[in-house]
């Protein structure tokens, strides 16, 4: 086939400008986008990845912002994403658009209907779907329900969904972010293979060595405007480089450095049992025990399915699961841990992997969230003391460098490493001895990470205990004292961080098996 880079454009965007209430989230950003190609688009939270493709894809129509889309040589105007979708121009967006309890079938084809004078041509539509899944590797009948699909393959079939509208661009928004390492990899060879066919791809990701993968070309944004593109083609595209244009400085080291201070045991947990929240003979969590030292990082590892959040959510108010034993310890003595409350008021804090569904109330301001966790710490009299709620708010703002006009700003307008760190002030003035971090990374650029990572080494200094989740190896390795490894619902292994390496860690997960 025709070599991408010398194909013409299918996708030209020139001069683009978006402002949101004053405040520009695109100043003359340019993209090309050539027929067959994958593009990687890469940038801090908040430089303006989203908002591009929100424009592209008619989320925001013409006239809400300024400059010029060329697709397949004509100029377009798009109304609203009918309009991008009849191009095809078709987004997937990081928070899937499937109906759980509808089949893979009628998810596909909904809105699209095979349907003859009114009436669904169930045949044609088990056929047609049989097909497309084919195409993207899915070996799922037709009927099964999209609730007892993984989120891999539930990637999958958007990416079937949308081959049946003729797709000739697709745009995926951190398509990888909540997949393990086994679905990623088929995703990404799924990628290359639409490439085959002469499907053009923009893949947004903040995974680099992703990206270095399978990208012919990267667009790098920062503050809203376009500052390097890159061809992969024409010379291998050095992470760091990438990082340098991305935040707009140096990065030498990815991870604080630190010197432990770590002291008496402040965090326990003995024969944690935990039975699954809707099978009741099935056991999630079994029998484990775990300790944080005062001022101790402390990771726990394990593949997706090992049980790490159902571990972590049991233990935080038994926001998971039925049939609960076990004790929690703090200083030494055991406590109640059975509520949310209580667990708070027993200094643990818990900052979930599900920062939109969970940790936030997305259509609230950042001072309203900040102070959610600890209400008595800004009223009198149970009465909300507004100026105080905004001091805090402005406080944290200020520490975590939280990027918002004001703290009357809606969270949910925020970049997701933004949202990160409301979520962690939320915690902090909760003035927590534990705390809790599920996944505290996923989906924020290297610059953002960077900086929850500080926060982290932070309280670690300031002699909390810090339990840290992570999918991400080198995350693991670069901040942790201690790295638990757990598998199936047991701990099969510990290491010092002098001790540790991925290849030990996969190790002791691939050779372990459950009782």
């Amino acid at each position: 086939m025709t070599d991408p880079i010398l194909a013409d454009p299918i996708l030209e965007m020139r001069g683009m400008k978006k402002s949101f209430h004053g405040v520009k989230a695109l100043s003359n950003v340019n993209l090309t986008v050539h027929a067959g190609q994958i593009h990687a688009i890469v940038g801090e939270n908040g430089a303006g990845k989203s908002t591009l493709m929100k424009v592209l894809s008619g989320v925001y129509p013409y006239g809400e912002y300024e400059g010029e889309i060329r697709f397949m040589g004509q100029e377009c105007r798009f109304r609203g994403i009918a309009d991008s979708e009849h191009q095809g121009i078709i987004i997937i967006h990081q928070e899937l658009a499937l109906v759980p309890l509808l089949s893979i079938a009628e998810n596909i084809f909904l809105g699209n209907e095979q349907a003859h004078h009114g009436v669904i041509d169930w045949n044609a539509t088990f056929l047609k779907t049989q097909t497309l899944l084919s195409k993207v590797g899915l070996k799922e009948a037709p009927g099964t329900l999209i609730t007892n699909l993984g989120v891999g393959k539930q990637q999958l079939v958007e990416i079937a969904k949308a081959l049946s509208k003729e797709v000739k661009l697709l745009i995926l928004d951190e398509p990888t972010a909540s997949l393990n390492e086994t679905d990623s990899d088929a995703l990404l060879a799924l990628l290359l293979a639409l490439k085959q066919q002469g499907i053009a791809c923009i893949l947004i990701s903040h995974k680099l060595n992703e990206i270095s993968k399978v990208a012919d070309a990267i667009t790098i944004l920062r503050d809203g405007s376009t500052v390097a593109s890159l061809d992969c083609r024409a010379e291998p595209i050095r992470e760091d480089r990438v990082i340098r244009h991305m935040v707009g400085r140096e990065m030498a080291d990815r991870y604080p450095r630190r010197t432990p201070q770590i002291g008496e045991t402040v965090f326990e947990i003995r024969n944690w049992r935990v039975h699954h929240a809707e099978h009741a003979d099935r056991v999630v969590i079994k029998d484990v025990g775990l300790h944080v030292k005062r001022g101790e990082i402390v990771g726990i590892a394990g593949l997706m399915g090992a049980g790490r959040t159902e571990l972590a959510m049991s233990i935080f108010g038994r926001t998971y699961g039925q049939g609960i034993s076990g004790q929690v310890l703090v200083h030494g003595k055991e406590v109640d841990t059975s509520t949310v409350q209580k667990a708070i008021d027993h200094g643990i804090a818990y900052v979930t992997e599900d920062r939109k569904g969970y940790g936030l109330v997305l259509e609230e301001t950042i001072a309203w969230n900040t102070t959610l966790a600890n209400l008595t710490g800004v009223s009198r009299q149970t009465v909300i003391d507004e100026g105080q709620e905004f001091r805090v708010a402005e406080d944290y703002r200020r520490k975590l460098n939280i990027r918002s006009p004001d703290v009357y700003a809606k969270v949910v307008n925020l970049s997701g490493g933004n949202q990160q760190k409301v979520v962690l002030s939320k915690w902090l003035f909760s003035n927590p001895d534990v705390l809790i971090l599920d996944e505290p990374t996923r989906g924020i650029d290297v610059g953002a990470k960077y900086e929850i990572y500080t926060i982290m080494a932070q309280l670690a200094a300031e002699g909390k205990c810090v339990l840290m989740i992570s999918s991400e190896m080198p995350e693991l390795l670069g901040m942790c004292d201690r790295i638990c490894v757990l598998n199936e619902g047991r701990f099969v292994a510990e290491f010092t961080a002098a001790e540790a390496s991925q290849e030990k860690i996969m190790r002791s997960i691939v050779t372990s098996g459950a009782n």
